[in-house]
């Protein structure tokens, strides 16, 4: 993929990407995750969040030093932002950074990080002490051999899906990394985190999207072979429905997909757009990966026919960046506006 320009599609071709168009690289998105979600996750994950977060908030002389490989695939990329007790109230992270003379020294754990084990180059969110909630909070690049950090954990087939996406503990120990690893404005990380969020989160809905569409057509192959009472059993009219029902969710959570992405190519604000895309992504995924299960019969129930990896892989997608509640609450709030309390 890297020799293809995949892991640095959306990157501008001056600091070695594809330049691709967000509409463009959703679409690359939903055929990798048709192929495998873990794949996708991999690369999501190098280039919805690490590449995009350098290419906003990084200074010239660090997209050349990192985001150039990065986008290259030389190097892998993780973000950092869930600890053990800061999920989807990431305002609770618990990581502390302070600044002593010309290094910057962090000290505590992050959970589930995506290409943790991986990385070259782990970009963490952390916090200065003393400070609270959404103050303090800056965004830093830890290269894999800072003196102090290390991998603690990895879950692979320990995970009710993405098995071939290793998903990992991190711990920083009196980790000491230059000054100038800083990434944008110190205390300005969490606005940074939200708004490469709001970036990564429309690649899971295309994410939902391809692995749903692989579900539906391993469904509608299976229909037309498997014959009960004489005939295929696409033929029975609940069988009909649910691959009728698979066709039309797909295609609305396509559409809300690329709208989103649109929005996003055009400069223009589509924080609703994206939560609309992957809250209905999620839900629709898990969905038809049920209905493909269903009209497989018992069959679908055993790990020799891919629906059962479908199903799988489908249900993280209502709970990494940004949980299906989470979803919901940004559409209300972008609907009725902030709550009164």
């Amino acid at each position: 993929m890297a020799n293809l320009g995949f892991l640095g599609a959306p990157v501008p071709e001056k600091y070695g990407g594809a330049g691709m168009d967000y509409v463009a690289f959703m679409l690359l998105v939903e055929e990798l995750s048709r192929g495998s979600s873990s794949v996708r996750t991999t690369v999501s994950v190098q280039t919805s969040l690490s590449e995009t977060s350098l290419l906003w908030f990084g200074s010239e002389e660090q997209k050349k030093r990192w985001l150039v490989p990065l986008a290259k695939g030389t190097t892998f990329g993780a973000w950092a932002l869930t600890e053990p007790q800061a999920g989807s109230d990431a305002g609770n992270l618990q990581t502390t950074a302070r600044l002593d003379g010309d290094e910057w020294v962090l000290e505590g754990q992050k959970r589930f990080i995506s290409n943790g084990s991986l990385a070259d180059l782990i970009q963490v969110y952390a916090r200065e002490p003393g400070t609270s909630r959404h103050e303090g909070i800056s965004l830093f690049m830890v290269p894999r051999d800072a003196p102090g950090f290390k991998v603690t954990h990895v879950e692979t087939t320990t995970k009710l899906g993405l098995r071939a996406s290793p998903t990992a503990d991190l711990a920083f120990e009196r980790c000491r990394i230059p000054k100038g690893n800083l990434i944008g404005k110190r205390g300005d990380g969490w606005n940074q985190a939200m708004r490469t969020l709001n970036s990564g989160r429309i690649g899971i809905a295309a994410g939902a999207v391809g692995v749903a569409r692989a579900a539906l057509e391993a469904a509608v192959k299976y229909v037309k072979e498997r014959k009960a009472f004489g005939r295929p059993i696409g033929d029975f009219q609940l069988v009909r429905e649910m691959i009728a029902q698979s066709a039309l969710e797909i295609d609305a959570a396509r559409l809300l997909t690329l709208r989103a992405a649109q929005l996003r190519d055009l400069g223009l604000d589509n924080t609703l757009e994206v939560s609309m895309a992957k809250l209905y992504g999620a839900q629709m995924a898990q969905r038809v990966t049920d209905w493909a299960i269903q009209v497989h019969g018992g069959y679908g129930f055993s790990g020799d026919f891919d629906v059962e990896r479908y199903y799988r892989d489908a249900r993280i997608l209502g709970l990494y960046e940004g949980t299906n509640e989470i979803q919901k609450l940004i559409i209300a709030d972008r609907t009725l506006g902030p709550t009164t309390k």
